[in-house]
């Protein structure tokens, strides 16, 4: 393997600040950039200043790059150093990282190096992750939504740029929050000739007014007046199937919970509807509705304290 001079492909001395390495590494990219150069073979030369730059910027991969000392030239043969060589730095990079780069950078910094026939491996692209917003109703129902991402890709300068997609996805219904809706194929590009990663989209619920999800069950806090309460009542109750009949046995109190089977997102099986009571005392804002609590109060003689022996 050819030994590369990181220094001389920037035009630096080894004692080069960061400044001056910065500079150089303007100066040189501009030059050799693939979209505007004219000069020959600039992509490979853009390649090889873009190597030179990633490890003389980083002051760790300098370090690491400077402990091989000035015996080597260009043009030598190189071979790592016995064991472990540099891979003991907390800057490892993957086999997809390495690969950006010439086997003499991946041999330094922990690549895996070039195939047994000195050829490029395909390799699959990276898994996506994005978070995709929807409506609770959509989870139920189900609903196709058109989404735009910004997907990494591999440009003609060598460099990963990000790459704008439109994707028309299925909803299915039943999905709950935090859940993930894998799109195979939809995730980075493979490199040389690799498979495509997946895109995989997690669920987010927009809040809604009155039900809470959890799970596949939906919860509601239900008011109720004090009468349907003491006396019992049949009340309408919104679901997210539409309305439906609930009966509040009497002597309902706050706080206690009923449940409407199957009335969640669907699933098999399908989610549950609790519904919580809560009891809501009309105002007493006119002398009639004043003198309706009093009789009230003298008809019951109800102390709700009772308990607390006051």
């Amino acid at each position: 393997m050819e030994y590369k001079d990181y220094y001389k492909t920037l035009g630096v001395s080894r004692d080069a600040s960061q400044d001056d390495i910065k500079r150089a590494f303007r100066k040189l990219a501009r030059k050799y950039h693939p979209d505007v150069s004219k000069e020959p073979n600039a992509e490979a030369r853009f390649k090889e200043v873009n190597e030179a730059n990633e490890v003389l910027h980083d002051p760790e991969k300098r370090a690491a790059y400077d402990a091989l000392g000035s015996g080597w030239q260009p043009g030598q043969d190189f071979r790592p150093p016995p064991g472990e060589g540099f891979r003991h730095q907390d800057f490892r990079f993957s086999e997809e990282d390495a690969s950006e780069f010439s086997d003499f950078f991946s041999s330094l910094f922990g690549g895996r190096g070039p195939s047994p026939r000195g050829e490029a491996r395909p390799r699959r692209g990276r898994d996506q992750t994005a978070r995709l917003r929807i409506r609770l109703e959509d989870a139920f129902q189900g609903a196709t939504r058109q989404l735009q991402i910004d997907v990494p890709e591999l440009g003609p300068n060598g460099r990963v740029v990000p790459h704008p997609r439109t994707l028309n996805v299925r909803i299915p219904a039943g999905v709950t929050q935090g859940q993930q809706i894998r799109l195979a194929g939809q995730g980075s590009a493979g490199r040389q000739g690799g498979p495509a990663g997946d895109l995989f989209l997690e669920i987010d619920f927009e809040p809604h007014p009155f039900l809470h999800p959890e799970g596949k069950n939906i919860h509601l806090n239900l008011p109720v007046s004090p009468w349907e309460a003491a006396l019992g009542a049949t009340v309408s109750v919104p679901t997210l199937g539409g309305a439906v009949s609930l009966k509040i046995p009497p002597g309902t109190q706050t706080g206690r919970r009923l449940r409407l089977k199957g009335r969640g997102l669907p699933g098999d099986p399908p989610g549950d509807a609790y519904v919580q009571i809560e009891i809501v005392t009309p105002p007493a804002d006119t002398e009639e509705g004043r003198e309706a609590y009093r009789r009230l109060a003298q008809a019951c003689a109800f102390n709700p304290r009772a308990k607390l022996g006051v």
